[in-house]
């Protein structure tokens, strides 16, 4: 599990459609404004490569969509097959 009781795999889906749905917004070199479904969070890229955000399920589990969404968009390889990978699963379910 990931994010309290959310599987893995809706917190991935979630980060995707933030990023999908442009909710991201970069205010600096390693700072993005994320739009959420609760509010903005604000999340930073440490220069460990770690992030942080500011969303009460990040600071409670160390863990978040918001977070996910900015490694993903900074990693366009993994954008790309998340990016499959979904569009696979919803032609699979339609």
């Amino acid at each position: 599990m990931f994010c309290g009781k959310m599987p893995l795999d809706r917190i991935i889906e979630k980060a995707y459609e933030l990023i999908h749905r442009r909710r991201i917004e970069q205010i600096s070199e390693d700072s993005y404004n994320v739009i959420g479904d609760h509010g903005t969070y604000i999340v930073t890229r440490n220069i460990d490569g770690t992030v942080t955000c500011n969303c009460p399920g990040f600071l409670s589990k160390k863990r978040c969509s918001h977070s996910l969404a900015v490694i993903i968009l900074n990693q366009p390889s993994l954008l790309k097959s998340i990016r499959r990978e979904i569009e696979r699963r919803k032609r699979a379910e339609s």
